[in-house]
Order: C-alpha cells, then sequence, then structure tokens
C-alpha cells in the first residue's frame, strides 16, 4: 500500500512539473492576459480538466513558475556570494549576481514584468500570492541589505539602498534586452558595476549612513 502511495505521489508531482513546464512556455508567448488554459493543457499533453486537479486558476499556475523563477534567482545570488570575504566583496557580488541572472535569462524578468502587460495600472495575483512572491524577490535581494549593515548603514538605509540597486538593474536590463542600450553607445553591466563601486564607495566613507 505504501508503496502503490508513493508511486501515486510521484506521478502526480512529475505531471505536476509537466503543467507547470508548459504553462511557463505558454506565459513566455502569450503573457499572463494573453495564455489560457487549453493551450496551457494542450502543450503539456492534458486536457484543461486534468489542470484543475494541480491549480484552481492560470493565475495560480502563473504564480508558481514565478515563484520558481524567484527561488532560482536567490538560489544563484546566494551560491555567489558564499565565496566572499568583505562586506564590499558581497555587496557588489550579490548586486552583480542579480544583474546577470536576468541578463541571461530575458525570459524570467519578462515573467516578474506581468505586472506590465495590461498598462501601468495596480494589478496583482492575489493577496497570498503577491506576499509569498514578494517574499521570495525580497530573499534573493537581502544579501545586499545584509552588506550594507556590515558596512556601518542602518537597516532602513540598508534597504533603501537594495531596493535602489534592484530598480538600477532592471532598469539597465530594460535597456539591454530592448537594444535601446545601443543607443547610448554604453555597456549594461558596466554601467550596473560602476554604479555599485560608487555606492560601496559611499557606504565606506560613510555618505549613505543615517545623519547623525
Amino acid at each position: 500500500m505504501a508503496e502503490r502511495q508513493t508511486r501515486r505521489a510521484l506521478g502526480s508531482e512529475h505531471k505536476r512539473a509537466l503543467i507547470l513546464e508548459a504553462a511557463r512556455q505558454v506565459f513566455a508567448e502569450e503573457g499572463l492576459d494573453g495564455a489560457s488554459l487549453r493551450a496551457i493543457a494542450l502543450r503539456a499533453g492534458y486536457t484543461p480538466a486534468a489542470l484543475y486537479f494541480h491549480f484552481d486558476s492560470k493565475e495560480a499556475m502563473y504564480a508558481e513558475v514565478l515563484h520558481g523563477s524567484l527561488v532560482a534567482l536567490g538560489t544563484a545570488v546566494a551560491e555567489s556570494v558564499a565565496g566572499t570575504n568583505t562586506p564590499q566583496q558581497r555587496l557588489k557580488t550579490a548586486a552583480m549576481a542579480f544583474f546577470g541572472f536576468y541578463a541571461e535569462n530575458p525570459r524570467d524578468l519578462d515573467l516578474g514584468f506581468y505586472l506590465f502587460r495590461g498598462g501601468m495600472k495596480p494589478a496583482g495575483l492575489g493577496r497570498a500570492r503577491d506576499e509569498r512572491l514578494n517574499a521570495a524577490l525580497e530573499a534573493a535581494l537581502r544579501p545586499i541589505a545584509q552588506a550594507a549593515v556590515a558596512l556601518g548603514a542602518s537597516s532602513d538605509r540598508a534597504n533603501l539602498l537594495m531596493v535602489d540597486c534592484f530598480a538600477h538593474a532592471t532598469g539597465l536590463l530594460l535597456l539591454l534586452h530592448t537594444g535601446r542600450i545601443r543607443m547610448f553607445a554604453a555597456s549594461a553591466p558596466e554601467l550596473m558595476a560602476a554604479y555599485v563601486d560608487e555606492r560601496i564607495d559611499r557606504l565606506v566613507k560613510g555618505q549613505d549612513h543615517d545623519d547623525p
């Protein structure tokens, strides 16, 4: 009986993984609004009804695909800082690992920008899903803030620096992946590295700390 249940559970997980991979492909091609459960089911080789056994909506599926992407991002950042020795190294390595992950995986960046598909207006996947996704993104960026604290910044300043690095990186990544960076005859990685170096220098000099 136990062996049968184990086989059944493994089969269910395999089926779920196939559905998520199909969903990832369809979302990459069509976006959240353009994708349909029928298209995802067809890509996965199942009926639409079979999908509801694992997910109650395409929003739930999208959230799971995006969460997996953010976990992969967090792993890449964590692994990159594992061998660093100083806070300066950790901050720069973490920030550049974040940038590098999305520079090499534009589809993952596109997944994270689903909110803009319908224009500049408030949107989300539901409160609980949004909170889970935000927590995964924050966890991936957290090494930046931790390094800033180690360099003397307060928690509030460190969090602001973390947000600044995120905003700076995503702006450069959008220029990189749309090809707009070429009109400035600039290198997105070099600009990101220069920005991070400048912020580290300010921290070391005490210029990014709270006023006494």
